[in-house]
């Protein structure tokens, strides 16, 4: 009879940033690689209210939390995002990630006011996936580039420096090139000092249909965490609030399992990476997060 492996376990060494999925998985935009295939009609997951950030917000607080995510969906669809992040901002810095094209120039205004009168940062990650329209539109759709460039602009009047997020749908041997076009590009639109993040591909999602799934090999085993910096892992010092609860991160929170209770002390133990997904994060480090935190000292 064969052993069972044991789970590769992850624990939560200390719940530094906090995650909500503020927009749900509803979004204007229909992506090709979104991983949990967000768009205009995903009402799988729903907006989260003022009065329910608030409650997980002060119980951040009694954890150290540090840091605070807003995701989706596109969370500006939530006419809620400019008092959650009033709210969030009198407690810690605060990223939202968007892809900028639902952008007014007063709700960018609007931004920048609360921004200017916390004494913690709010920075803005605007999602593009090509440096011109052509290579952009064919995963995002048509007339996404220049709709998020418009939106790009109006943060660069304003004042922000934004954080460009790429997921990387070009072979290997091009991303010197393509990331030196980005910053052609970005420079041309008024960022005089362009922040990009390049992520890898999460294979699940519409991902699954655009290329392909996760193999039946790519799985983290706990023998691959022997020796292997847990800091690197976003379940380490992470939790996501989600309008059914606390999930375990971003990445999975379509896994039952990985949703670990109605509060974050109930989510506060060590999970099993055993989902495709932790593959990608095992490779390639903190990929949720601002920081990048890059490979660990696993072997790619």
């Amino acid at each position: 009879m064969k052993a069972e492996s044991v789970p590769p376990l992850v624990r939560l060494a200390s719940l530094d940033e906090l995650w909500f999925q503020v927009g749900g998985t509803l979004c204007n935009l229909s992506c090709t690689h979104c991983f949990i295939s967000c768009h205009p009609h995903n009402h799988n997951f729903g907006f989260l209210g003022l009065d329910a950030v608030k409650r997980f917000l002060d119980e951040s607080l009694e954890l150290g939390v540090k840091e605070y995510y807003f995701t989706g969906g596109e969370p500006f669809l939530n006419r809620d995002l400019p008092s959650i992040l009033e709210e969030t901002l009198r407690r810690g810095p605060a990223t939202v990630l968007t892809n900028a094209t639902v952008f007014t120039e007063r709700t960018v205004a609007e931004l920048w006011k609360i921004s200017e009168q916390s004494r913690y940062s709010l920075e803005i990650r605007v999602s593009i996936d090509g440096y011109e329209a052509v290579m952009n539109d064919r995963i995002r759709g048509e007339g996404t580039f220049d709709a998020a460039m418009r939106g790009l602009e109006m943060l660069v009047r304003e004042g922000f420096l934004p954080i460009i997020t790429i997921v990387q749908t070009w072979p290997e041997g091009e991303t010197a090139v393509v990331f030196q076009r980005f910053v052609e590009t970005l420079k041309l639109r008024g960022c005089s000092r362009p922040r990009i993040k390049i992520l890898p591909t999460l294979r699940l999602g519409m991902e699954e249909l655009r290329t392909r799934g996760y193999l039946p090999e790519e799985r983290v085993t706990a023998e691959m965490l022997v020796g292997y910096n847990q800091d690197l892992l976003l379940c380490n010092h992470s939790r996501m609030v989600t309008d059914r609860g606390v999930a375990v991160c971003p990445i999975l929170i379509e896994a039952s399992p990985a949703h670990l209770g109605s509060s974050l002390k109930e989510a506060l133990g060590p999970f099993a990476i055993q989902h495709a997904p932790c593959y990608t994060c095992y490779l390639y480090g903190t990929i949720c997060a601002n920081s990048s935190a890059g490979a660990s000292g696993a072997d790619r």
